[in-house]
């Protein structure tokens, strides 16, 4: 009988070996497929662009003329820090380290709003108008990234991941559709008044 138990035991961590194998296999082979290439990929240029967007995003709120958008700006700031550490969650999920790559779009959107900024004068709406353009194409990138990065999730059934990403997408379309009630409340009127 001793003997039976033993080669139970043996059967039972073989079968949990070959699991255990099996699922090192497994990641290895997702990790060299080119959809999660891909998929890393754009993980860390979005990581990239926000980080490089918090810091855009004081800047904006410092040359603000209105208190409704400097909030806004301090609110997106926040919502941004959140962005980026549920980032770092989704690295985590997939078994990747959290890295930066160099998102040269996200660069040229920064470049154009710092450029709206010394273009347009001081505590003027038209300044606003431009700050509240400059956001929403920051918005409108984050959008494309991360509905793209949802559905790659999605796709290679990394449902957790694809969750905070479509959390994160639904965070920026209501920054984004915020921005546009700003504008349309006051800001533009404002703006087609001054000189």
């Amino acid at each position: 009988m001793p003997n039976k138990i033993l080669e139970t035991n043996n059967s039972v961590s073989a079968i949990q070996k070959g699991t255990a194998d099996k699922t090192t296999v497994d990641k290895n082979e997702m990790k060299k497929a080119p959809l999660h290439k891909l998929f890393v990929s754009a993980l860390k240029d979005i990581y990239y662009a926000e980080n490089a967007i918090l810091e855009a995003l004081e800047k904006m709120q410092e040359a603000a003329t209105t208190e409704e958008l400097k909030e806004a700006f301090e609110d997106h700031h926040l919502q941004t820090q959140k962005h980026v550490k549920r980032l770092e969650k989704v690295f985590k999920l997939i078994d990747e380290k959290p890295e930066k790559k160099e998102c040269k779009a996200i660069k040229g959107i920064i470049e154009e709003g710092e450029e709206v900024i010394k273009s347009t004068e001081n505590g003027s709406a038209t300044r606003d108008a431009a700050l509240i353009i400059a956001a929403q194409k920051v918005e409108h990138y984050e959008i494309a990234a991360y509905g793209g990065l949802a559905q790659l999730a999605v796709t290679m059934g990394h449902d957790k991941a694809a969750d905070l990403l479509a959390r994160t997408l639904q965070e920026e379309e209501d920054t984004d559709s915020h921005l546009t009630d700003i504008a349309e409340t006051s800001i533009n009127f404002d703006a087609e008044q001054e000189d």
